[in-house]
């Protein structure tokens, strides 16, 4: 199974690099894979969108559809496109540590 090295931690991800094992993010974690997404820097709008994936995810198991993420965040897609280049599901779930979205997110 593919890997990354984070801080000198291997976190093993699925063929379209995706964590394995959510349990194992952290905020390493989500940095880790900017770099790998070409995001420098993640403001506080990043982990505003972050946080809200991890938190839904804990709390009903899947990603929420792309619809609920820019209602409860205030954010237009556009936005979460700016923040994310490669989308919310690619992206902005691959940072916060969620499987890989199977649905509309």
């Amino acid at each position: 199974m593919p890997s990354i090295d984070i801080n000198g931690k291997t976190i093993e991800v699925d063929e379209d690099g995706f964590i394995t094992d959510p349990n194992l993010w952290n905020e390493d974690v989500a940095k880790g894979f900017a770099k790998e997404e070409g995001i420098t820097e993640l403001t506080e709008n990043h982990w505003k969108v972050i946080n809200y994936l991890r938190d839904y995810y804990l709390k009903f198991g899947i990603a929420p559809m792309i619809r609920k993420l820019c209602k409860d965040t205030g954010f237009q897609l556009k936005a979460i496109y700016d923040l994310f280049p490669s989308g919310p599901a690619k992206g902005a779930c691959k940072l916060a540590g969620l499987p890989k979205p199977t649905g509309c997110v």
